[in-house]
């Protein structure tokens, strides 16, 4: 893990403290990646005789990126990014050219509307790529650094996010050997 992506990381996490908002960012930044890709998979490419679409040509610079920041986490959202680049394709293959763009506009309402909620309600503040544009390729980092230390994975991470961030219980464990009645924090 670089130490830019650490510092990146530590700054996105002071706006993503809320469990709820966190949450919905995980609805979001799926909502939004599809409805960036949808539309791009409209258009066939063919890339040294293999059959793919502009969006899987648009997505590779982004996915090298996040392979660099971290490359477990980049791996993890490479294969994320696999079944939303595959759920385009099908999307595409069963609607119409309308009914894509249709379809991507409600994502891109969706996906907006639910990241704003989470800030502005839960969060009370402004979200992160606001003050920070670079942000916006940040988001899905963080929700898959989230979900390694959910399952127990990447304390390297859990150290930067706070095995507790975004959770709406902010107590401190309880150990056995502690004198009842009192918790120890967890060091």
């Amino acid at each position: 893990m670089s130490a830019y992506f650490k510092r990146q990381l530590a700054d996105y996490v002071d706006y993503h403290r809320d469990a709820r908002n966190c949450a919905m960012h995980v609805v979001g930044i799926v909502f939004l990646f599809l409805a960036a890709v949808l539309p791009l998979s409209l258009w066939p490419v063919d890339a040294f005789g293999v059959d793919i679409t502009a969006a899987t040509l648009m997505v590779i610079p982004v996915l090298i990126y996040w392979l660099l920041l971290d490359a477990g986490i980049g791996t993890a959202i490479l294969a994320a990014a696999v079944a939303l680049l595959s759920t385009a394709v099908m999307i595409v293959d069963h609607a119409s050219t309308a009914g894509v763009w249709i379809i991507c506009a409600v994502l891109i309402a969706l996906g907006v509307a639910v990241q704003v909620i989470g800030h502005r309600v839960f969060e009370g503040r402004q979200p992160a790529l606001v003050d920070n544009p670079s942000h916006l390729l940040l988001g899905p980092m963080f929700v898959m650094a989230k979900l390694f230390i959910a399952l127990g994975y990447r304390r390297d991470l859990a150290m930067i996010i706070g095995p507790d961030s975004g959770s709406p219980l902010r107590t401190a464990p309880t150990f056995p050997d502690a004198a009842p009645g009192r918790s120890r924090p967890h060091s």
